[in-house]
């Protein structure tokens, strides 16, 4: 089993804001935005499009200079040389020259970092072998993708800023990206996930940020955003009007759901009894437990 950055010692917070502000001419992408990242574990900044998540990032990064406000990566400010050998990055749109193999972007990309993994080593935890030698423009999309994600790790880096990740993978493909993931907190590296696929989000994050507007709106350990949604999700189909049934004793919201409607529940017993006396034809009945995507809708309908 390959190591991934074992190292234990004791380092400051991987990323620290405070009050960053950042416009674009009359945009406000950050609106005094304070956040920390844990030192270990994945962390996911979730927001609709718009909520600042990439413009974050990209100060983060040092791609982009807040016009107020403090960010540091380790202590130290974005965008220093030693700062960046402590960082990993794959950005949503990214691209490499077409004529290299993914080998020799990997053999390019070691001589920027002082320990390395092993083009074997990257092979095995990104599943490349089969097209290591083939030139990057002969690649599919999602073989590009994983050829970016090793690369965003071969540094051994301490925090690793994964944006989209998955996107175009397939599914054996984004299982493997997402073992790895797993794999690299666990060996403390510090992750930061932005990805549209919540259920991505709800299965890797132990720590989660919802941010909306350039704010954060929404800190706290996965579980406890989760637990925050509370009740249970109801999906039927009913002759019944929405209004009727967000009127129902426990209901909180109402929404369709192709022909069905999904219906949130502060108690999921007491309103589906409710339910069946105005509706005893109520079919196609499904009832869970609250996710990560049912708290993040019920975050930013309140927002």
């Amino acid at each position: 089993m390959t190591s991934i950055n074992s190292s234990n010692t004791q380092r400051s917070t991987p990323l620290l804001c405070s009050e960053v502000v950042k416009r674009f001419g009359d945009k406000t992408a950050l609106d005094r935005l304070s956040l920390s990242i844990p030192n270990s574990g994945v962390t996911a900044i979730l927001g609709a499009n718009g909520a600042g998540k990439t413009t974050l990032i990209n100060c983060a990064l040092g791609l982009l200079k807040p016009n107020s406000g403090r960010i540091r990566l380790f202590g130290k400010a974005p965008g220093l040389a030693e700062t960046k050998q402590l960082i990993g990055v794959m950005l949503q749109d990214t691209n490499l020259p077409d004529l290299l193999s993914a080998r020799e972007h990997i053999e390019l990309f070691q001589s920027y970092y002082r320990n390395p993994l092993s083009i074997s080593q990257l092979s095995e935890l990104c599943d490349l072998e089969s097209f290591i030698d083939q030139r990057y423009k002969k690649l599919s999309g999602g073989q590009k993708r994983r050829v970016q994600f090793a690369l965003s790790i071969l540094g051994q880096p301490k925090i690793v800023f994964l944006d989209e990740p998955t996107t175009g993978l397939d599914i054996s493909a984004r299982k493997t990206v997402w073992e790895t993931i797993r794999r690299l907190s666990k060996s403390g590296t510090a992750v930061v996930l932005t990805t549209h696929y919540l259920e991505e989000a709800d299965s890797l994050a132990d720590h989660t940020i919802v941010m909306s507007n350039g704010q954060v709106i929404a800190d706290a350990p996965t579980e406890q955003i989760r637990a925050s949604a509370g009740g249970a999700v109801i999906r039927c189909s009913t002759v019944l009007d929405a209004q009727i049934v967000a009127s129902v004793e426990h209901v909180k919201s109402v929404d369709h759901h192709g022909k069905n409607l999904e219906i949130r529940s502060a108690d999921a017993s007491k309103s589906l009894k409710k339910l069946f006396e105005l509706d005893p034809s109520l079919s196609n009945l499904t009832v869970s437990k609250s996710s990560l995507e049912d708290a993040f809708v019920e975050l930013n309908r309140n927002a």
